[in-house]
């Protein structure tokens, strides 16, 4: 469960953003004072805060410059509710992550929190390199194979540099580890570092996510509004998906690359930035080149540094090693111990070609963990968890419901535990989770719907499960 931190005099706001933000299934704690604020901080670091700007004694920008003195990668959304947001938009400079305007919409601000959780976690969750699978700590880069030794090395030799890197590689490879490492790895790590997909984000938005607008620049925009790259200052952005960028954007980027500026939407002044760009692909760019869907200029100042991601059937040997973390991490997370996995099954998945590369693996490890009823992981498991047509598509049937049923009954009688209850509801309430986002094909809006949850409790208990998908049927 996520915590966040308000810190706003206003009384009876505190007492709503308490009862609005429990309700979304976060832990809440309050202050009146940026005092009493950093005196929360300092006991226990929480994962956001929300912090006005106007406050009794210590003001907003005094208090967020001590916050981020104790915690640079703790994410800060400053609140204002004056008619103008220029110290909102300074806080933003500062490196605070995004600004709100009271009265808030509510949905705006569920989704402002959502995205500071979510970069917050990428900015402070590290990314282990060549390591021992049951010693990895949390996300990592797993191989020991001749292509991952030179990913490593390319990784090790261009995180301190400022170099524009360009990450290539099939869909489900692992490019946004790759770039989380180059960046925490870099000169720039306390600073922010923030995702964009470029297919996510409808293209009419797109632009002004990146760059913002000025007030009066199209139909609804009544204030200023600082984008993504701005916000990033002395930071780091990753561009994900960039191959599918539109091309009136691209010129804007390559802009950037060129000058180290930007112009908000609806503005004429020239804004100097100071962000690293990292980007990825799984477009074949020279493709784009000869059929002029992407530019050759920008093709050449995004490959400074290229770092190709090898896909698996390139490093067959790596597999074992990576079928060993995915057993570790998914049985950790439901509270259940590590089965194993027959040599047989070992061999399956050797010969299978797994399209979707590291994150197909890992999803076929889970669904076979879910249920194998604690047994070794064995063939036909992995053959049931490739071909989807596990227990929970036949609910329905006498079959179905008595395979659950004897998973149940080897569940009680072989892993006594006081928490057995939370461990079994737990490895359901995963499943469910990780089949309405294949459903979706990783939106989780459209999943949150289906599930009949809020967006922000969805996402809580896909942190809680460790689920990944992207927010895009094309996600990597």
């Amino acid at each position: 469960m996520s915590t966040i931190i308000v810190i706003d005099d206003d009384d009876q706001l505190r007492k709503s953003f308490e009862k609005l933000l429990i309700e979304e299934g976060y832990d809440v704690k309050s202050a009146a004072s940026g005092e009493a604020g950093l005196k929360l901080v300092r006991e226990k670091v929480p994962d956001l805060i929300m912090l006005d700007v106007r406050l009794p004694g210590m003001n907003g920008l005094e208090t967020f410059q001590q916050i981020h003195e104790i915690e640079p990668k703790l994410p800060v959304i400053i609140m204002t509710a004056f008619g103008t947001t220029e110290t909102a938009i300074e806080a933003t400079k500062m490196g605070a992550f995004d600004y709100i305007l009271k009265p808030f919409d509510i949905p705006d601000m569920l989704l402002v929190i959502g995205q500071a959780l979510e970069a917050g976690r990428f900015m402070r969750s590290p990314v282990d390199m060549n390591v021992i699978p049951d010693n990895a700590s949390g996300e990592a880069l797993i191989g020991r194979s001749r292509p991952m030794q030179d990913v490593y090395k390319a990784i090790g030799r261009v995180s301190p540099t400022d170099a524009t890197v360009l990450i290539r590689g099939d869909s489900g490879t692992g490019k946004e580890l790759v770039a989380r490492a180059v960046y925490q790895h870099s000169l720039r790590a306390n600073k922010p570092f923030l995702v964009i997909n470029c297919v996510a984000i409808p293209e009419n938005l797109l632009e002004s996510e990146l760059f913002g607008y000025e007030k009066g620049a199209f139909t609804g925009a009544v204030h200023r509004r600082v984008g993504k790259i701005e916000q990033a200052h002395g930071g780091t952005v990753f561009l994900d998906e960039i191959g599918d960028m539109p091309s009136s954007i691209q010129a804007k980027i390559l802009r950037l690359l060129q000058e180290k500026s930007i112009e908000r939407l609806g503005g004429r002044e020239t804004i100097p930035v100071d962000v690293r760009i990292i980007a990825a692909t799984n477009r074949n760019l020279e493709d784009g080149l000869s059929q002029g869907r992407f530019r050759e200029d920008l093709y050449y100042r995004l490959k400074v540094v290229t770092i190709w991601l090898p896909p698996l059937r390139e490093r067959p040997g790596d597999i074992p090693l990576l079928t060993g973390y995915f057993l570790s991490k998914y049985a950790a997370e439901v509270n259940v111990y590590n089965p194993g996995i027959t040599k047989e099954a070992i061999e399956m998945l050797n010969n299978y070609l797994l399209p979707g590369n590291v994150r197909e693996l890992g999803n076929t490890i889970q669904k076979a963990l879910i249920f194998n009823r604690g047994a070794p992981v064995r063939p036909e498991d992995i053959c049931q968890a490739i071909s989807g047509e596990d227990a929970v598509h036949g609910l329905g049937s006498e079959t179905g419901e008595e395979s659950i049923r004897q998973w149940m009954r080897k569940a009680l009688t072989s892993n006594i535990t006081e928490h057995m209850f939370d461990a079994c509801m737990d490895r359901f309430a995963s499943m469910l989770i990780s089949e309405a986002l294949t459903l979706t094909g990783g939106n989780r809006s459209r999943a949150a719907k289906i599930l009949g949850l809020s967006r922000p409790t969805l996402h809580s208990k896909i942190e809680k499960y460790g689920l990944k998908f992207e927010t895009s049927v094309k996600a990597d």
